[in-house]
C-alpha cells in the first residue's frame, strides 16, 4: 500500500516554497479592532500555504448538490471517502493526498468546496498583516468554516455516495475539517462508518463523547496537546476501541498534509506520504 502510495508522490514536481491561547473576544492595543476568536491555534492561523505545480488526477464536478466536488478514483468502487479540505479550499497538496488514498484503496473519493457559496480563504491573505485581516480570518472560521455548519452537508454527500451504490463510507478532514468529520460521527444517523482528523483545531475533548464509529486522529505539534491526550482517554474505551487509531506526529507543523505541505522538504514529504499510508490502513480497517 505504501508502495502505490509513493508511485504516486514520486513524480511530483518541485514545489515553491507555537502555542495556543484561548479567548473568546481580542481588541487590538495598537487599531481597537474588536473581533471574536474562533480558532484559537495560532500556528493555523499563521503558517502559510506553499504552491505546489502537482496535477490532480481527478476532475471538479457538481455532486450533491455541491456545484464543484474534487472527484477522484473509480465512481463505481463500493468504498468511498469523503475529504473536507483546509482553510484553503482545493489545493494541489490536498488533491494529491485524495488521489494516493484513491489509488491505495481502489476507493473513490469526494472533496466537495464546502464553503459554497462563499469562498475559501484566501492564500494570499495568510498570514494576517493587519487587525483588519485577523479578524476577517475569525469571521471566516465563525461563519464559512464554522465547523457546525458543515456537518448536514457532509452527511449528504454521504447520503448521495450510499446511493450510488458504496457500501463503505469514510471521511476524513484536515484543520477544521478534523472538528467536522468528528462531529459528523457523532451523529445518531451518521452515514459514516469511521472518520479521521488530521492536525485538526477548535477541536474539544467534549466533540467525541458522543462518537458512533471509530477514529483516526492524528495531531501534529502545534495542536494542543493536553486536549489530544483527553481524547486519547475517551477512544481507549469506547465500544470500538480496537478500530481506533492515533499517531502524534511530533516533527510536523500544523497543515503538513494539506495546502501547507512543501513536499520539495524531505522530512515533510516523508511524513506526508506517512499519514497517507496510515489513513489508507485506518480506512481499510475500520470500515469494513
Amino acid at each position: 500500500m505504501l508502495h502505490r502510495l509513493r508511485t504516486i508522490t514520486s513524480h511530483l514536481p518541485k514545489a515553491v516554497s507555537t502555542q495556543t491561547v484561548h479567548a473568546i473576544a481580542s481588541i487590538s492595543s495598537t487599531t481597537g479592532v474588536e473581533y471574536t476568536v474562533h480558532n484559537d491555534n495560532v500556528a493555523c492561523c499563521t503558517v502559510p500555504a506553499v504552491q505546489s505545480d502537482y496535477k490532480p488526477q481527478g476532475t471538479i464536478r457538481p455532486y450533491a448538490g455541491f456545484d464543484r466536488a474534487y472527484i477522484t478514483g473509480s465512481d463505481s468502487s463500493a468504498t468511498a471517502l469523503i475529504c473536507v479540505f483546509d482553510i484553503f479550499g482545493f489545493k494541489p497538496q490536498t488533491q494529491l493526498g485524495a488521489d494516493m488514498l484513491a489509488h491505495a484503496l481502489r476507493a473513490r473519493v469526494v472533496m466537495p468546496d464546502f464553503f459554497e457559496p462563499s469562498a475559501p480563504w484566501d492564500a494570499a491573505r495568510h498570514p494576517p498583516k493587519t487587525d483588519a485581516d485577523r479578524a476577517a480570518l475569525q469571521a471566516f472560521f465563525g461563519g464559512p468554516a464554522r465547523p457546525q455548519d458543515a456537518v448536514p452537508k457532509l452527511a449528504r454527500v454521504g447520503a448521495a455516495l450510499r446511493a450510488d451504490g458504496a457500501r463503505r463510507v469514510g471521511a476524513y478532514g484536515l484543520c477544521w475539517g478534523g472538528k467536522v468529520v468528528i462531529l459528523a460521527g457523532g451523529a445518531k444517523d451518521t452515514v459514516l462508518d469511521s472518520v479521521a482528523a488530521v492536525h485538526p483545531v477548535m477541536l474539544k475533548v467534549e466533540d467525541t463523547h458522543a462518537l458512533r464509529i471509530p477514529l483516526g486522529i492524528y495531531p501534529s505539534k502545534d495542536e494542543p496537546f493536553d486536549e489530544y491526550q483527553k481524547i486519547l482517554d475517551i477512544i481507549r474505551v469506547n465500544p470500538f476501541a480496537s478500530k481506533n487509531d492515533h499517531k502524534l506526529y511530533e516533527t510536523m507543523f500544523h497543515g503538513w498534509a494539506g495546502a501547507r505541505a512543501n513536499l520539495d522538504d524531505p522530512e515533510n514529504k516523508k511524513q506526508f506520504e506517512d499519514i497517507y499510508a496510515r489513513l489508507a490502513t485506518f480506512f481499510t480497517a475500520s470500515i469494513e
